[in-house]
This record gives structure tokens, C-alpha cells and sequence, in this order.
């Protein structure tokens, strides 16, 4: 497997620089950020090493964001079907978050609202038909699953992010009739029927911002996510509406009269630029640490770079995404990039490293990968996704990560796909890659650290809970790791039967035990924080 992932990488490469993308593409950091996390990351080392210089040997955690969408909008992901029970939905849901945990995965983004509606309990909008087969409708017996992913999520210490459809209104596979608390009925001088049979909400109108921005603060209000997402549908594909413009002529009459100088495609842009940096301003004014991500189209416009062409999202989707990105409007960003390395049209390195080159504040950049592709003609077998993951650690060495669509692909391993990930690339945990713009301070210390037999405990350090801990162990002069949830504070080290006893008793005979002890003769422990900052990291000898 060694020697095959390599060939691939190499393989990977030459079609790279074969397309004439420069990899040594150079990012204009935050530099007051970068700077304060280099110096808080210097002072912990030189302070480890103060306490024990044994600290000195302790390697560093690999850092990737690794994470994919469950999607419900059709019932894609979650649940397979809107006419599962709720013991069946929750049964599916630790099934999708347990493969999550073998596959080393840290992060999944979960679908809440795919068509104005939620997956939740809300007072703004109703309750999925994708969930209980009925707009409005509760889950009898009644859960709230968006509470329950987040609880099992935390438990196995996955980052739950909440995806948003901003502007979508129904589906098509929505079927039966919506509730009279959604927005179609409620309010349906701002929707829009196109022809394809969907409803779209006018993003232009202020209460269609209001209404998607109030869903998304509620949400970040109420329930403990790590992070809030969107995907590419902003204006809707030309597609939908039989390639005839978005039927919005009211509302831009309504523009015109009040006095409104802009073209119709900035109008439409202004537009969705307010939302994108409202929803950004107004989530970190309610929980600064939970991070908002995009992802949109994977081209921003046809010929950029030079050898790109395809859909132009700007003049389309009327998505600025670019804009977006320029400006620091989200912490993390997630292109998609559904297309083959070789693709010389749409090459996922080529496109990959102009959105890196692009990234002039230095948020994170976690590209969306095509991953149901893997086993198509055009695409290739699994190999092509193993190779695109190499290519986003080459391109962001100091955070990469990647977002898999859908999870399905990995449930099912399509491909051997899922496999080759947990026996390659993921086969060791990773932390997910700090946003030191978020938070540059790192958590307390556990204390307290002791080890009776081969369980090793300590106590949480003062101040704020740590989301993770980091469990280190020296076997054989040789360090390993393992991430633990935070709401654990004790763990099982590999035991040896390394001490017998032979004790006399009082009848004339004797007796032998064993006590279990560790086979580790040095470890440490770490807390980790929401947004990704790892404590000093406190050691001890286990003798």
C-alpha cells in the first residue's frame, strides 16, 4: 500500500505541473494571527520542555479537517427513507456517526434545512417532509435530531457543522402538501415558481434575508454546533427555469422606482453579498468559536486561471464567491471540486491552487471532493481521491483538509473507496486545523495525571471545557498518539503482564498473581479547544 500511494502521488504531481499550475502559489496570511499563534506555539514548546525535558521528544498531532456532507434533501444520507420510524432514524444516525469515527473522520456537515423547513425543532420554520413524511409534522415518539446528532457527535469527538440551503423554498421530491408555517404559504410574495417545478425564495427581498438569517441565528443560539455551512445554491441553476432568467421583475421594478442605480446582475450580487457577510457578522456575535464555512461552485468565472472553462457562477448563480473569500466572510472554504486531476478544463490541482492563491486573509481551505464518483469512466477508481488528498496537503501544508459528497459513498465503501482511506491516508487521527482569527488562546492543562495498573486519569484544567483531549504514550522509545472526546478524562494504555508475584500462605502452598501494568514507560495529555488550540502538554513517568 506504501509504495502504491507514492506512485500515485507522483503520478498526481506530474499531471500538475503537466497543466501548468504552480504549486509554490504564495498566501498572504493574516499576519497578526499567524504571528500571535507562531508565538503562543513557541512559548508552549520552550515551557513543556521547562517542566520536563523529556516534553522535548513529543511529536506534533497531524492537522487535516477531514469531514463529509450527509445530505437529506431527497433522503440522500439521512434517513434512507421519510417513512422510517424513530427508533429506525436513530439507529441509521449512530450507524453514519460510528463508520464516521472508524474512518477517522473529525467533522461531518449535516443538512438541516434543505427546502425552508428543518430538521429540528423550530418556531420559524416546519418540521421536514424528508423526516416524518409530512411538512409540519414531529417525530412521534418525538426527538429532536439535530440535538442528537450534536450530543453523539461531541461523544465520539466529531465536530458537528449545520448546512443551510439560504434560498431554496421546495423540491420537487417534497411530494405532498407543505404545512401553513412554511414560507410558501406564509409568505408567497416572495417566492418564486420556476420551471422545473421548484419554489425559489427571492433573495433580493429583504424579507427573504431576514427569514433565512433569523433560521441560521436561531440554530447557532440554541444548539451547540461547530460551525454553520452553505452550499452552492444561491441563485438558482439557468437550468431549473428552462435557461430563462430568475422571474424576479417585481422586485426589481420595486428596486428601480425606489431610486436604484445598479445593473440587475449587481443588484443580484449586492444581494447575496449582504446575506453572506450578515450571516458571518451575526454568528460570531452570538458564539464567536463556531466557524462558518462555504462552499461554492468550483469555478469562479471561466478563465480564471487561463485554462479553466464552465459554468460562470458570478453571472449565473450571481455568487461573488471570490468577494466572499477576498474578504475574510467565512473561516473555512470549500470549493467544489468534482472533477478528475487530468480534467484539463476543470482540473481539480489547477482550480485548487487558484482558490489557495486567492485566499488573501488565510482562512482555511478545505476543498469539496467528488468522492461518489470513484468507479466512473471518466473519473477512475479510488485512487484518483487518494491522489486529490495528497494534492490539498501539497497545496495547504499548514492546515489542509478535505469534505467528502456524500456520505453515503463511504457507508456503502463504494469503490473500495472508504477502505482505501482508512488504510492510507486516514489510518492515523488528525486534529482539525486551528482558526487562530476565532481564538489564539490555548485551553488549560489537565492535571492531576496518574496511572494505577494500566488506566492513566487526571482531572480538567481550570477555565473552559476542553472539546478533546490528546493521549500520548512512549512504547519502546517510540511516541504514539489518540484523540479522545472531551468529556473523557481517563484511558485505557496497551497493558503488559509485567510484574509476577508468588505469595505463601498459611496452609503451606503459595500462590502466583499478575498485575496488569502499562507497556508505556512515558505519557502526556493535552486539552484541545473548539477552534482547534492544544494546551501545554503535561507529562509523566510511568514507572
Amino acid at each position: 500500500m506504501k509504495m502504491r500511494h507514492q506512485l500515485g502521488l507522483t503520478a498526481a504531481f506530474a499531471a500538475l505541473l503537466a497543466l501548468g499550475c504552480a504549486t509554490g502559489t504564495s498566501v498572504k496570511r493574516s499576519e497578526v494571527n499567524k504571528t500571535a499563534a507562531k508565538a503562543v506555539a513557541t512559548a508552549q514548546k520552550k515551557a513543556e520542555v521547562a517542566l520536563d525535558p523529556v516534553a522535548a521528544s513529543l511529536p506534533e498531532v497531524p492537522r487535516e479537517f477531514r469531514a463529509a456532507w450527509v445530505a437529506t434533501v431527497a433522503n440522500i444520507d439521512w434517513p434512507s427513507s421519510r417513512d422510517l420510524t424513530t427508533e429506525e432514524q436513530q439507529k441509521e444516525l449512530i450507524a453514519i456517526l460510528d463508520k464516521a469515527a472508524e474512518l477517522n473522520l473529525n467533522a461531518l456537515i449535516f443538512q438541516v434545512r434543505p427546502t425552508a423547513d428543518a430538521f429540528y425543532q423550530s418556531d420559524i420554520e416546519p418540521w421536514s417532509a424528508y423526516l416524518t413524511g409530512e411538512s409540519g409534522k414531529a417525530p412521534s415518539p418525538f426527538y429532536d435530531p439535530l440535538e442528537m446528532w450534536v450530543a453523539e457527535a461531541h461523544k465520539r469527538g466529531i465536530e458537528l457543522h449545520v448546512w443551510f440551503n439560504p434560498y431554496r423554498a421546495w423540491h420537487t421530491s417534497d411530494k405532498g402538501p407543505v404545512s401553513d408555517m412554511h414560507i410558501v404559504k406564509k409568505n408567497p410574495k416572495i417566492v418564486k415558481k420556476l420551471a422545473n417545478g421548484m419554489w425559489w425564495m427571492d433573495p433580493a427581498e429583504a424579507e427573504t434575508q431576514k427569514q433565512s438569517l433569523d433560521v441560521v441565528l436561531d440554530v447557532t443560539r440554541r444548539y451547540d454546533v461547530d460551525g454553520i455551512h452553505f452550499d452552492d445554491y444561491f441563485y438558482p441553476y439557468t437550468s431549473y427555469n428552462d435557461e430563462k432568467d430568475f422571474p424576479d421583475d417585481d422586485s426589481w421594478a420595486a428596486y428601480q422606482a425606489a431610486g436604484g442605480t445598479l445593473s440587475r446582475g449587481d443588484w443580484r450580487r449586492a444581494a447575496v453579498d449582504k446575506f453572506v457577510k450578515d450571516v458571518h457578522d451575526g454568528v460570531h456575535g452570538i458564539k464567536n468559536h463556531v466557524k462558518v464555512g462555504m462552499s461554492p461552485f468550483g469555478i469562479w468565472r471561466p478563465g480564471y486561471p487561463p485554462t479553466i472553462k464552465g459554468m460562470d457562477q458570478y453571472d449565473k448563480l450571481y455568487a461573488d464567491a471570490k468577494l466572499w473569500l477576498n474578504e475574510g466572510w467565512v473561516d473555512y472554504w470549500t470549493p467544489q471540486l468534482y472533477w478528475p486531476i487530468k480534467q484539463e478544463p476543470q482540473s481539480f490541482p489547477v482550480l485548487l491552487a487558484w482558490w489557495v492563491g486567492e485566499n488573501t486573509k488565510g482562512v482555511n481551505v478545505w476543498p469539496g471532493m467528488g468522492t461518489y464518483r470513484a468507479g466512473e469512466a471518466k473519473w477512475g477508481d479510488k485512487t484518483e481521491v487518494l491522489n486529490q488528498i495528497q494534492i490539498t496537503r501539497a497545496l495547504v501544508p499548514e492546515g489542509p483538509g478535505q469534505v467528502h459528497f456524500s456520505f453515503k459513498t463511504l457507508q456503502t465503501d463504494k469503490d473500495g473507496v472508504a477502505t482505501a482511506l482508512k488504510e492510507g491516508p486516514y489510518r492515523q487521527k488528525a486534529l482539525v486545523p486551528a482558526s487562530p482569527w476565532l481564538d489564539s488562546v490555548p485551553p488549560a492543562s489537565p492535571n492531576g495525571l496518574s496511572v494505577t495498573g494500566n488506566t492513566l486519569s487526571w482531572f480538567a484544567g481550570p477555565g473552559e471545557s476542553a472539546f478533546l483531549y490528546v493521549v500520548y504514550r512512549r512504547e519502546g522509545g517510540a511516541w504514539q498518539y489518540d484523540i479522545i472526546p472531551g468529556n473523557q478524562t481517563s484511558y485505557t494504555l496497551p497493558a503488559s503482564a509485567d510484574k509476577v508475584s508468588t505469595t505463601d500462605n498459611i496452609q503451606g502452598g503459595s500462590s502466583t498473581s499478575v498485575t496488569k501494568g502499562s507497556k508505556a514507560d512515558y505519557v502526556a495529555v493535552s486539552a484541545v479547544d473548539r477552534v482547534g488550540n492544544e494546551s501545554i502538554r503535561v507529562t509523566l513517568s510511568v514507572k
